[in-house]
């Protein structure tokens, strides 16, 4: 009981225990704000500019939600298609391996040619880095899909297509979660970036305003509410996940 206890609190624990260290290194050292601020400098520009990186935090959640909704959709399909065929897995996986290798920042400048500057481009950006772990682990969950049981099934009269509904989608789920809590971060990630170089709205947007400012409070402020959204979304699909797929983890919560 203590041990799980410790376990929930332990990111917590050690969260304030890198604060502390953090603010303490800036103290001793007395480091310039305009270098790195101590956290008691980010809290204070994060209080006294709340309503401003409300607005710009908002619109970068959106434009995530749009774009990791876009790679759900995208990578579970094309994972369906490439996890059932044998085919397709070995026509298709390799391509979208040499495509997933291709910086996604690059992709920013055409983008903006092509949908003006706006949230098009963050949309998109978040959508590209973000689909194909989503589509890795729903194919890989299809096609390791074992082969006596598969052939138990035919035997008792379960064609193909029965197989991938009733049994590979179901055995894919811990890795669809899997995939997301891996995904929804990279979103964040492609909105911030595109946001830098395609935007007048959004963390990213905050960023660039505030380093040219020298506001480099403000600069952590923003950085800290995008991984604050990154790990609220984190924890609400590993919630999904456990009371989802329990029968998945029952090894793991007996111990």
């Amino acid at each position: 009981m203590k041990g799980r206890r410790l376990e929930t609190w332990s990111p917590w624990i050690l969260l304030v225990a890198v604060i502390a260290l953090w603010q303490l290194v800036c103290s001793a050292f007395n480091v310039s704000e305009f270098i790195f601020p101590s956290p008691l400098r980010i809290w204070t520009q994060m209080v006294e500019y709340r309503g401003l990186i409300a607005g710009h935090a908002w619109r970068t959640y959106w434009v995530t939600m749009a774009g990791f909704g876009i790679a759900i959709v995208v990578g579970v399909l094309l994972g369906f298609v490439i996890g059932s065929s044998r085919l397709a897995y070995a026509a298709v996986y390799p391509l979208m391996t040499a495509f997933n290798a291709l910086p996604k920042a690059a992709f920013v400048p055409i983008l903006v040619v092509w949908f003006g500057i706006g949230a098009g481009p963050a949309i998109l950006t978040a959508f590209l880095i973000s689909f194909f772990p989503i589509m890795v682990n729903i194919a890989t969950g299809l096609a390791t899909l074992e082969p006596e049981l598969e052939d138990v099934l035919r035997v008792l009269g379960a064609k193909r297509w029965d197989v991938l509904l009733k049994v590979g989608l179901p055995r894919s789920m811990p890795y669809f979660y899997g995939s997301l809590k891996v995904a929804i971060t990279l979103a964040f990630v492609g909105t911030t970036v595109s946001e830098m170089t395609a935007a007048n709205e959004g963390i990213g947007y905050l960023l660039i305003s505030a380093g040219s400012a020298m506001q480099m409070g403000l600069a952590f402020a923003g950085l800290v509410v995008v991984g604050a959204m990154a790990m609220v979304m984190y924890e609400l699909f590993s919630y999904i996940e456990k009371h989802t797929t329990a029968w998945a983890h029952r090894g793991s919560q007996g111990e």
